[in-house]
């Protein structure tokens, strides 16, 4: 009986180690690429998605903001003719 809870008990630790990883890096993707679809839906405007995107952007200018947003968007969109 002792043997097999130790082994549940380390298969329970190796199933969070690996699976949790995975979990986070499919949320963010999701969050990333809802982003980007709200912005080319015209739902956020250029400052917006760069503060959820979590971009460096000092300026001021809408337009340069526009490049960047555009930019990092299209890395997730590598095989479509989508222009943001």
């Amino acid at each position: 009986m002792l043997f097999s809870k130790t082994k549940f008990f380390l298969l329970l630790n190796f199933a969070i180690v690996f699976f949790n990883p995975s979990y986070a890096v499919t949320t963010k993707m999701f969050k990333v690429l809802d982003t980007c679809a709200r912005y080319r839906l015209n739902e956020l405007n250029a400052f917006d998605a760069i503060e959820k995107l979590n971009l460096e952007y000092m300026g001021q200018d809408e337009s340069e903001a526009k490049i960047i947003v555009k930019k990092y968007c299209s890395v997730f969109t590598p095989n479509q003719n989508i222009e943001f």
